[in-house]
This record gives structure tokens, C-alpha cells and sequence, in this order.
């Protein structure tokens, strides 16, 4: 049995170099430390490596409930500590009583820089807070080159990994029945709009699963799968309960309010 059938294609490539590492650390006794991942990015990491009792295999993005983090493979006998994985955050200081920022200015600002997303873990906006995790051997450029966000003016400062804020989100679940799987469709239901205004939004790249940009309106879609449409925010799939007598089928989602 392969193991890629647990996968969709596109994310072959990223099986691919995950097996490389984990045979790597495996017969060279090296670890690997990856950038940060994404939440199905962990959860393939954790689906190849995760059972095998020969490497020890962990995950860190600053604090215990952060979205995107780091993994690290290693032998057995190695003692991992936090410092282990490179990680430096930053406390972002701006004039909040006259101007706010938002995580997409935040993005875009690292984004203009020329960094990869993979680069750097959560933006964390709490009220007047504003904090950004990033990896250890890109903090001196980041430090340095972001000045401006938006709007604002900003400076940038290295605080503990302790002080890392939790960001509050809360999920609103709703069950619903579809005629399939398709993307078109199950947007149109999460948000209400009919499958012609849909249409735009997968076209532009608007809409992402899984973190990624898809432009497909038949994608099939997956218990689990994480969407987002620019402009309405993000759900996802919680799961699929089965079918009623009419055929159709029962989900049960998530969307963040």
C-alpha cells in the first residue's frame, strides 16, 4: 500500500522531502528542524513519522496554542529544549491610540521584505498588543527592516518566548446537508451566497484550502480541510456525518467568528 494515497497529489512533493528527512535523521543520526508549518502541513508530518518509535518527533511555534510551528526530527536519545528550535519573538510597538494594524498589514509588510511565509510562525494581535514570532536566523533582518506597517511606524523588540499571548478564537459550528464536496458548493453554503457570486472569488485566487490557493471549482474537499475566502473570513470541515435518505450529505462545520 502507498502511502501517498493518504495524500492529494499536489502534496506529494512535500511527502516527498518529509520521507527524506525522516530516513535521514534515521541512518545519519542528524536532526532536521523545518520552518513552520501549517496546521495539514503538521498533520502530514504527524501521519508519516509520528508512529515510529526510532526518532522522536515534536512541534513548536512559541507557545502551546500556536497555529503554525516548527517540527523537529530527532534520534531518540536526544533531549529537545525550546531553544531547540530557533524560534525569536518580537513585540511590535506602535502608536495604537492613533492607529491600528491588522495581521494582513503585519503579512504584508514581512511579505514586501521578500521573506517566505514559511519564515515566520503567528501573528499575534491582542488589543494594543501586536506580536510576531519569527525564525532565529532571519530576526536580525526583520529587526532591522521593518519600520512600517500599513500605516503606522513601528520598532521592533525581542522579548521571551514566555510572553508569547494566546489568540482567542472561537469557532461556530452548524450542520448542514450539500448535494457533494465541491468546492463551489460547499462555500456557497458556509456563506450564504449563491453559486454564481462564489465563482469570482475561487477564479481571482481568493480562496484558499488548506493554506493554499485554489482556482478550481470542483475541487473535492476533505473532513478536515481548512478554507478561508478573502473578505469572509474561514471555516472548515469538521466532519461528514453521512448521508440522508435523499443522498445528500450531513457535515458538520466550523466557521471563526
Amino acid at each position: 500500500m502507498s502511502i501517498y494515497q493518504h495524500f492529494r497529489k499536489d502534496e506529494w512533493p512535500f511527502v516527498d522531502q518529509i520521507i527524506e528527512w525522516h530516513e535521514d535523521v534515521k541512518l545519519r543520526y542528524r536532526e532536521r528542524l523545518t520552518d513552520f508549518l501549517d496546521p495539514r502541513q503538521q498533520q502530514i508530518v504527524t501521519t508519516i513519522i509520528g508512529n515510529d518509535d526510532e526518532v522522536n518527533l515534536s512541534f513548536s511555534g512559541g507557545s502551546p496554542f500556536a497555529e503554525r510551528k516548527r517540527a523537529l526530527i530527532a534520534p531518540t536519545y536526544t533531549e529537545v529544549t525550546e531553544s531547540d528550535y530557533n524560534l525569536v519573538l518580537f513585540s511590535i510597538h506602535y502608536p495604537a491610540k492613533f492607529i491600528s494594524i491588522e495581521h494582513r498589514d503585519v503579512l504584508g509588510s514581512l511579505m514586501n521584505l521578500g521573506l517566505k511565509r514559511e519564515k515566520f510562525g503567528d501573528i499575534v494581535l491582542a488589543g494594543d498588543d501586536a506580536q510576531l514570532i519569527v525564525a532565529s536566523e532571519i530576526a536580525d533582518y526583520v529587526e532591522a527592516n521593518v519600520q512600517t506597517i500599513g500605516k503606522a511606524n513601528v520598532s521592533l523588540t525581542q522579548i521571551e518566548l514566555s510572553e508569547h499571548k494566546v489568540s482567542k478564537e472561537t469557532w461556530e459550528e452548524t450542520t448542514a446537508t450539500v448535494s457533494s464536496l465541491r468546492l463551489d458548493v460547499i462555500l456557497s453554503q458556509l456563506f450564504n451566497l449563491s453559486r454564481t457570486k462564489v465563482l469570482p472569488y475561487i477564479s481571482r485566487g481568493l480562496v484558499k484550502v488548506n493554506f493554499k490557493v485554489i482556482e478550481q471549482n470542483s475541487f473535492s474537499l476533505e473532513e478536515g480541510d481548512q478554507l478561508s475566502v478573502r473578505g469572509f473570513g474561514r471555516a472548515k470541515i469538521i466532519a461528514i456525518e453521512g448521508r440522508t435518505k435523499r443522498e445528500k450529505l450531513r457535515v458538520r462545520f466550523g466557521r471563526l467568528q
